[in-house]
């Protein structure tokens, strides 16, 4: 345990499909001390929204300071875990896609549990619509303007808007594995 600390916060990536990875996203979150930092790497297409509620109340429930960093795209269900991080970056390159959510099952059900499925979504949707809003700090009539008929913004924009902070990636310094600088080359376009 006193290796990580002088390592620093434990550094998570969620990457790829949510549900595909969502017992060892868990794990990694879990293996966080309770109110402690941790670094989450996000390029997500998103998945299930209940694996995203999950690991977003993993990340309330247990007071994490999560540095979500978007490195390519978070979206969809992918939002809700970003949107939980206390500290939000993102690059002029980042990509995030808000929609109204998708539910399919493939499973063969009667005409009642449909009903009652479609009941429930759209209750289940309002309201995450609304949680998702007030984790990002927008009105909900904002945050409606994005998710309705779904919409592509980007890391500029996220940070325009105040809801993340933006990282110039032309500012970073490279350096080799030795730790000197690395000299760019310019390409000629």
């Amino acid at each position: 345990m006193h290796q990580r600390e002088s390592e620093g916060p434990l550094e998570i990536s969620l990457v790829g499909d949510l549900t595909d990875n969502e017992g060892e996203l868990t794990e990694k979150l879990l293996g966080v001390e309770p109110g402690g930092e941790c670094t989450m790497y996000i390029d997500s297409p998103g998945g299930s929204p209940y694996c995203a509620v999950s690991l977003m109340t993993l990340i309330m429930m247990r007071g994490l300071r999560v540095t979500g960093i978007v490195t390519g795209e978070c979206s969809s269900a992918a939002l809700w875990p970003y949107a939980a991080c206390s500290r939000r970056l993102v690059t002029p390159y980042s990509v995030l896609l808000f929609h109204p959510m998708k539910w399919q099952s493939e499973e063969h059900v009667g005409l009642a549990e449909a009903a009652e499925w479609a009941r429930h979504f759209g209750h289940l949707e309002k309201e995450m619509d609304a949680l998702l809003a007030e984790l990002f700090g927008l009105p909900g009539a904002e945050m409606e303007k994005w998710i309705n008929p779904g919409r592509y913004v980007s890391g500029r924009e996220m940070a325009d808007a105040g809801l993340a902070e933006l990282v110039d990636l032309r500012k970073i310094k490279l350096f080799e594995t030795n730790g000197s600088p690395r000299r760019r080359k310019r390409v000629a376009h």
